[in-house]
């Protein structure tokens, strides 16, 4: 346990995913195909690096698709269907109840599907300082989008996901944390530039083994 946690910290990340079909639209100069085993991988990336973090008991993730739900159980993950269907806000919260349905005082976790090039490590220095205040978030690599968003046992998600979120989550009274170097946190993947970046921090296996097999590096071009 690292030091300063809490034996009675109980972590539950919930991690969304939206069919593969309409993911990563930004990233249109890949054919569709291409588009769609990288969202894939970056999911699977991201739900073994929360797996993996010595701070969670258990990973839900929120989606519709099929090959989704496969693969993160075949990663020991469980799935709940997008019920509200009514945008990624309220697929969160829904998340966030069968959450607290299935496990009474587990402090959730929101992290954003698109982290292939996130630690352990990282996640549970975020995890440690989040449960220090009711609710917080961790603000992506621009400085305007959020990554994750935690909310203790008894406080409201209140997922405030989309354009400017970093802002309007702070608005909402979650405290900004500072966890110290995470930048496979920070680091979200929307474009090329993006994956570039998360390229050169280091990538989880399975996007490192799709690029290597689609470009011969498991260096985007």
């Amino acid at each position: 346990m690292t030091p300063g946690r809490s034996d009675s910290t109980q972590w539950v990340v919930v991690v969304p995913v939206k069919r593969l079909d309409r993911a990563k639209t930004r990233l249109a100069a890949r054919p569709g195909p291409d588009r769609r085993a990288l969202a894939l991988a970056f999911a699977v990336d991201t739900v073994r690096a929360a797996l993996d973090c010595e701070a969670v008991i258990g990973v839900v993730v929120v989606t519709d698709d099929e090959d989704v739900r496969v693969a993160v159980a075949d990663l020991g993950a469980s799935w709940v269907p997008d019920a509200p269907d009514s945008g990624l806000n309220a697929a969160l919260t829904h998340g966030a109840d069968v959450v607290r349905l299935d496990t009474p005082g587990a402090w959730v976790a929101v992290l954003a599907a698109d982290l292939p090039a996130l630690r352990p490590e990282e996640l549970a220095r975020a995890l440690d300082a989040a449960a220090l205040v009711p609710r917080g978030f961790v603000a992506d690599a621009t400085g305007t989008g959020t990554t994750l968003l935690t909310a203790g046992p008894g406080a409201d998600l209140d997922a405030r996901f989309g354009p400017r979120s970093r802002a309007a989550h702070a608005a909402s009274g979650a405290v900004a944390l500072e966890p110290g170097p995470v930048p496979g946190l920070r680091r979200d993947v929307d474009t090329e530039v993006d994956l570039w970046d998360a390229g050169r921090l280091g990538l989880g296996p399975a996007t490192g083994r799709l690029l290597e097999l689609t470009t011969g590096s498991e260096e985007p071009v």
